[in-house]
């Protein structure tokens, strides 16, 4: 049996796992990545993290194949670099060489968001397709795109920024410095906005309940739940809301045509009231509505598994 290590290096947490041929963790660790501070720390305790996993797994380190991590921002595998990471402070930063003075392993590195898509799919809800497309909807709305079997990150190493192509010209401000951004309306963050903004229209509207009942706190899930409770202004909010991520997804399908896009993220724990109108929209909407194939659009299936099982495969990934 082979194992692999695989970390997934986040602004919050740094999580590592030790994996198996068969793409199964058998044990896990995890430390605060405590930012910002010097990178070279953060990677030192990357290394103690991944060791500590592999002590719990029961195994040593000459039973590692070789260590993937999982990074936000851009990530230079063939140098051992993150170039840049917003989220980390990172610029630069020669994180394989950090590694190898500690762990006398090879290093693989790429963006988290690719690595997340590269587990589900090895063993998650792309598992079986030859391209497919991941999406997460969370603060943002991350992306990933593996083509042949090949993660595809592009010619500068930042492609799959699938959150920043334009919904609506124009549109509220995102992150990135555009607007109208894919992003601003179909991240968790983007559901929020439009949660509270159609609140502020309807004081009678049951999500103030739903809010006041959860310590005044609006979440991803306060229309949904005011949807179930038959609210008139949260339903609409929900529409919206899918309307949007169903052009988003459109427009990627338009261009990649995978045989799977699936779709992770908290906001997919809604499940079929999220997942069922976005597919009828799509099959309307999309280019290759003739055709009796079409991109199968799916829920993922690893949740934060699967940055450690993508991370911890991306010897395969990037070697081919």
């Amino acid at each position: 049996m082979k194992y692999y290590v695989g970390i997934d290096l986040g602004g919050t947490n740094i999580s590592a796992g030790v994996v198996n041929e068969n793409y199964e963790i058998i044990a896990k660790a995890s430390t605060k990545t405590n930012c910002p501070r010097p990178a070279s720390e953060i990677a030192e305790d990357m290394a103690k993290t991944a060791i500590e996993a592999v002590k719990k797994a029961e195994l040593s380190m000459n039973d590692i194949e070789w260590i993937g991590i999982g990074t936000p921002g851009i990530a230079d595998n063939a140098n051992g670099k993150i170039v840049y990471s917003n989220n980390l402070g990172f610029n630069d930063v020669p994180v394989a060489d950090y590694i190898h003075k500690l762990i006398d392993k090879p290093v693989f590195i790429e963006n988290d968001a690719n690595a997340a898509a590269y587990g589900e799919f090895v063993a998650g809800a792309a598992k079986g397709a030859v391209n497919a497309v991941c999406i997460t909807l969370g603060t943002g709305v991350g992306g990933g795109i593996i083509i042949d079997g090949k993660i595809y990150s592009g010619s500068n190493m930042a492609g799959a920024e699938l959150g920043h192509t334009i919904i609506e010209m124009d549109g509220p401000q995102c992150t990135c410095g555009r607007k109208g951004c894919f992003e601003v309306y179909s991240s968790a963050t983007g559901l929020i906005r439009m949660t509270k903004e159609a609140m502020e229209t309807d004081k009678n509207s049951i999500m103030w309940k739903i809010s006041a009942e959860r310590n005044n706190k609006i979440t991803a899930r306060t229309s949904f739940d005011a949807m179930r409770s038959g609210d008139k202004t949260a339903t609409e909010v929900v529409n919206k809301y899918i309307k949007y991520l169903a052009a988003g997804i459109t427009n990627i399908i338009n261009i990649f045509q995978p045989d799977v896009l699936c779709i992770g993220g908290g906001v997919c724990n809604e499940g079929d009231p999220l997942l069922l109108p976005v597919k009828d929209l799509v099959k309307k909407e999309v280019y290759t509505r003739t055709l009796d194939k079409n991109t199968e659009i799916v829920i993922a299936k690893l949740g934060n598994d699967a940055g450690i099982i993508g991370a911890a495969f991306l010897g395969n990934a990037l070697s081919k």
